[in-house]
C-alpha cells in the first residue's frame, strides 16, 4: 500500500514538472520569437518571407521528430484524399494568412499592443461559434467579454504608436485563428490523424501553395534591392530568419504537446499567461513607451480573457451534467420485494412454472412443501 503511494506521488510530482518544464519553454520561445521578430522585421520588412521560412522551419524540422516519435502515418486521410481539399487544404491556408497578417500586425505596431489586440480572439470565437456551430453561450460567458472589448478600446486610444494597418491586420489574424480553431474542430472529428502530422501538412501545403506568391511579390524585391546584398546584412538577416524558424518550431510543438496532457481550462489559463509573459518581455526589452492608462487597458483585457476561460468552464460543466441527469432520472427505481406479497398474489406452483417456462394449466398439483431440495 505504501508503495502505491509513493509510486503515486512520484508519477504526480513528474508530472507536474513536465508540465511546468513545458510550460517554460513555451513562454520562453514565444517571448524571444516576438522580439526577435520585431527586430527582424525592423531590418527586413518582408513579412511574406518571413512567415514563409517559419512554415518551412516546421515541415524541415517535423520529419526526423515524427521520425523518432513513431508516429503511423494518417491511413484515414490515404484512403479519403477528398479531406484534403475539404479540410486539409483550407485549414492550411488559413494557417498561412492568419500567420501572415499576425507579422504585419507585429511589423507596424508594437508587440504589447499587438497581443492585446490578439486578447479579442474569446469575442470571435463566440460569434463565430454561434455562426458556424450555432452554439449558444451562458450569461456570465457574455458578460466575461465585456471587459475585454473595453480593455482593447482603452489600449488602442492611448496607444503612442498606433497603425491603422497594424489594428486591422491584428484583428485579421486574431479572426483567422479563431476561424481556423473552430473549423478544425467542426470538420477533423471523425480524422484519425496525429497533431503532430497534422502541424507538418499545413506547413507543406501552404509553402507549395504560396511560394510562387512569394517569388513574384517578396522574391523580385529583394533581388533588385542592394541593399540586402551586403555580406553583413544578409548573414544578420540569415542568422534571424533560421533563428526565429527554430524557435516558432519549438513553441508550435510544446503547445500541441500542452493541448494534449492537460485540460482545457488549464491550456487556456497558461495561453493567458503566456500572453502576459510576451507583453512584458517586450516591454522590458525593446522599452516601448507606454502609458499607465494604457497598461490599465491591456490589463483589463487579460483580466476579461481569464474570466472569460473560467466561465466556459462552468459552461461545459453544467452541460456534462445536464447530459448525465436525464439519464440517471430516466433509470427506474427499484422497490424492494415483500415476500408474503409475493406468496399471496402468486402461489408457489404458479411461480414454479413460470420459472421452468411451463404453461400453469399442464402441470399437475404438486406439493413441494414437505419436500427437500435434493428431492425436488
Amino acid at each position: 500500500m505504501t508503495e502505491t503511494k509513493n509510486t503515486r506521488g512520484h508519477s504526480f510530482l513528474f508530472e507536474c514538472f513536465q508540465i511546468v518544464s513545458l510550460c517554460l519553454v513555451w513562454y520562453s520561445s514565444s517571448a524571444a520569437g516576438n522580439v526577435i521578430i520585431k527586430e527582424l522585421l525592423n531590418k527586413f520588412p518582408f513579412p511574406l518571407t518571413v512567415t514563409l521560412v517559419q512554415l518551412l522551419s516546421i515541415w524541415i524540422l517535423c520529419i526526423p521528430l515524427i521520425r523518432i516519435w513513431k508516429v503511423p502515418p494518417p491511413e484515414y486521410l490515404y484512403q479519403n484524399r477528398i479531406y484534403y481539399f475539404k479540410v486539409i487544404i483550407p485549414l492550411a491556408i488559413g494557417k498561412f494568412l492568419a500567420q501572415l497578417s499576425s507579422h504585419v500586425s507585429l511589423w507596424k505596431v508594437p508587440i504589447s499592443y499587438a497581443h492585446t489586440i490578439k486578447a479579442t480572439m474569446p469575442l470571435f470565437t463566440v460569434f463565430l461559434s454561434r455562426l458556424i456551430l450555432h452554439e449558444r453561450q451562458t450569461l456570465p460567458v457574455y458578460l466575461s467579454l465585456i471587459p475585454v472589448v473595453i480593455g482593447v478600446i482603452i489600449a488602442t486610444m492611448t496607444e503612442i504608436s498606433f497603425n491603422m494597418t497594424g489594428l486591422i491586420s491584428a484583428l485579421l489574424s486574431t479572426f483567422g485563428f479563431s476561424l481556423q480553431n473552430i473549423y478544425s474542430k467542426k470538420s477533423l472529428k471523425d480524422i484519425a490523424i496525429h497533431h503532430f502530422i497534422l502541424l507538418s501538412l499545413l506547413a507543406k501545403i501552404s509553402c507549395c501553395l504560396f511560394i510562387p506568391f512569394w517569388f513574384f511579390y517578396d522574391g523580385v524585391d529583394i533581388y533588385n534591392n542592394k541593399k540586402y546584398h551586403q555580406h553583413n546584412l544578409a548573414m544578420q538577416v540569415l542568422f534571424y530568419l533560421i533563428l526565429d524558424g527554430i524557435l516558432n518550431f519549438i513553441h508550435n510543438v510544446v503547445a500541441f504537446t500542452m493541448i494534449s496532457l492537460v485540460s482545457p481550462l488549464s491550456y487556456s489559463v497558461a495561453n493567458s499567461t503566456k500572453r502576459i509573459v510576451v507583453i512584458s518581455t517586450s516591454l522590458l526589452i525593446l522599452q516601448n513607451p507606454v502609458t499607465m492608462t494604457n497598461i490599465v487597458g491591456m490589463s483589463l483585457a487579460l483580466f476579461g480573457v481569464m474570466f472569460y476561460n473560467k466561465a466556459k468552464y462552468d459552461q461545459r460543466r453544467a452541460q456534462h451534467k445536464e447530459a448525465i441527469l436525464p439519464l440517471v432520472r430516466s433509470e427506474p427505481a427499484l422497490q424492494p420485494l415483500n415476500h408474503d406479497d409475493l406468496q399471496s398474489s402468486h402461489p408457489a406452483s404458479e411461480l414454479t412454472a413460470r420459472h421452468h417456462q411451463i404453461p400453469f394449466e399442464s402441470r399437475p398439483s404438486i406439493s413441494y412443501e414437505n419436500q427437500t431440495f435434493k428431492n425436488v
